[in-house]
């Protein structure tokens, strides 16, 4: 089950138009190092600036499909997994995920529940979102999660929300609840990187956004780390840190197909 709970924040983090696959460029290595004796610039001081619109752009989509490739780690243990998306935007999310080519688990995400079928132990969850965010101690819901695959900020304009100029990036301050979130955009207007904090039990999550591409005129990031800090109930610190990569990303204007099935003996009450 621990992969399956892995995919919901993993997938916290990840794509939209007619059909379009795109590889990502590699980012160009230097060899090269020249001293610049050139006095640094002291670094600029963070500005507050007049919230009147967005810093960032939004990637809209009506269908999404891609491949990626997952490795979760943490102090004892290394895993490496293939998963499959698909989406329909505010609507259904699906993965399938599979290790060393057999499929091993598949999670469906709608907008009011989460149902896990874990093939390999034949075993099936079916939880509600609040559930699901007290096993995993953060807040957890259908539109967090859409969000972060696609690289949009999770949580929109509200009344706690403070914008920030920091050199070249901006900084979104925002306040939801006991959860305090900072969103870092950078001067490609889109989502760098994000930190999420529950602040009575101090869990956060890191998330770092990477090697975007252009998909059909809008940016996606391709590669992508989450690193998360969750207190166990002897209130240690346990690290995970997840990273993500995608080999394809399709964006569809025609429907997808999203396979489910669970055997019936797994339904019976």
């Amino acid at each position: 089950m621990r992969i399956i709970f892995s995919l919901v924040i993993l997938y916290l983090l990840g794509a939209c138009a007619p059909k379009a696959t795109v590889t990502p460029t590699k980012p160009v290595q230097v060899d090269t190092i020249v001293a610049d004796t050139t006095p640094v610039a002291k670094p600029v001081t963070p500005i507050e600036v007049q919230d009147q619109q967005s810093p960032s752009d939004d990637l809209n989509f009506t269908y999404l499909k891609a491949k990626s490739k997952v490795m979760w780690k943490t102090r004892s243990n290394t895993d490496n997994y293939i998963v499959d998306i698909r989406m329909k935007k505010d609507s259904i999310i699906w993965a399938n995920i599979s290790v060393s080519m057999i499929s091993g688990a598949a999670v469906l995400f709608t907008k009011d529940r989460v149902q896990f079928y874990h093939k390999i132990n034949n075993e099936y969850t079916n939880l509600t979102y609040d559930s699901l965010s007290t096993s995993l101690g953060f807040k957890v819901s259908y539109d967090l999660i859409q969000n972060m695959i696609v690289g949009n900020q999770p949580y929109k304009k509200n009344n706690t929300r403070r914008v920030v100029r920091e050199n070249e990036n901006f900084l979104i301050k925002q306040q939801e609840g006991h959860v305090e979130v900072n969103n870092w955009v950078g001067p490609n207007r889109k989502l760098k990187k994000l930190s999420v904090s529950d602040l009575p039990s101090s869990n956060k999550m890191t998330l770092d956004y990477e090697d975007f591409a252009n998909l059909n005129s809008a940016l996606f990031p391709f590669s992508s780390s989450i690193t998360l800090d969750v207190k166990n109930k002897e209130n240690q610190v346990n690290q995970t840190l997840i990273t993500i990569k995608y080999s394809k990303v399709e964006l569809l204007d025609m429907p997808l197909e999203f396979p489910f099935k669970v055997p019936a003996k797994l339904l019976k009450p």
